[in-house]
């Protein structure tokens, strides 16, 4: 059984704008989205391919924001080191998606064959 313990992260509802979104931040608001259980920093890391010194820092900054909370897993069953899980706060996931979709690339214009 995994029990979460120790939670960060912004309690009052709101999120505090990013000063700035780059591909890195939406490469790991995209890992983020994409599930609805926590995920832990190795697993983020190796979903988005970024270096450990790119990703553990973002998501401080986004815990710190208000957009992740992060507890601890305290598996006990599980052998190692415990794991620092992240997860989307419910005002992080309606900011994440609204970036994503800012980052996504726009459709090309495709002109119409002359008539």
């Amino acid at each position: 059984m995994v029990v979460l313990a120790d939670v960060k992260g912004s309690l009052d509802g709101g999120v505090e704008p990013l000063q700035r979104i780059g591909k890195a931040t939406v490469d790991v608001l995209e890992v983020l989205l994409g599930t609805d259980e926590p995920c832990w920093g190795l697993e983020i890391i190796k979903l988005t391919g970024r270096p450990s010194g790119s990703v553990y820092p973002l998501l401080d900054r986004l815990e710190r924001a208000g957009w992740v909370t992060s507890s601890w897993d305290d598996d006990a069953e599980r052998r190692g080191p415990r794991r620092r899980m992240y997860r989307l706060t419910a005002d992080g996931a309606a900011e994440a998606r609204r970036v994503v979709a800012r980052a996504a690339p726009a459709p090309r214009f495709v002109p119409r064959a002359a008539r």
